[in-house]
């Protein structure tokens, strides 16, 4: 399973709201819900926050990659955000965040859920990867690039 494959374009979402992580986890919740009827955004808002908890999921370099487990997920789900302005998202290494993937997987998810976060991790730790992803203008633009990032990964 390729991260090309949970993740289509209409959930790559530009020019997002930030405010707080929470509230960036709470619009990624309703938002997916809204796309997935078995998803019930308070669920995964809940095991998202949850997850948090346990330890922030910011990587570093503006980037985050909340995930979590779900009964009602079937197959894995991803989703990107870019946001209009950075949030403090208790990273490692202190640095707003302004890029955030999400990756909902179904709970009993076994190597296929660390496949997908390794994917995740090695597109976004590529400086020039994440310079780009910041300097489009449109989501038509992060689309592309995104989209030729993961394909460019996964030949690798």
């Amino acid at each position: 399973m390729t991260l090309e494959t949970i993740l289509p374009p209409e959930r790559v979402l530009f020019d997002v709201p930030g405010g707080s992580k929470k509230r960036v986890l709470e619009f990624f919740s309703t938002f997916i819900a809204q796309n997935t009827p078995s998803l019930d955004s308070q669920e995964v808002f809940s095991r998202l926050i949850g997850r948090e908890r346990l330890g922030s999921t910011g990587i570093g370099n503006g980037v985050a990659i909340p995930h979590a487990r779900s009964p009602h997920c079937a197959t894995p789900i991803a989703g990107f955000l870019k946001l209009s302005e950075p949030v403090d998202f208790d990273a490692i290494d202190g640095d707003p965040v302004d890029l955030v993937f999400v990756l909902l997987v179904p709970e009993e998810a076994d190597d296929t859920h660390l496949s997908l976060l390794g994917q995740v991790a090695t597109i976004m730790n590529d400086a020039s990867t994440r310079q780009a992803l910041r300097k489009t203008n449109s989501q038509r633009e992060l689309v592309d690039l995104l989209m030729s990032k993961i394909r460019e990964q996964a030949t690798t």
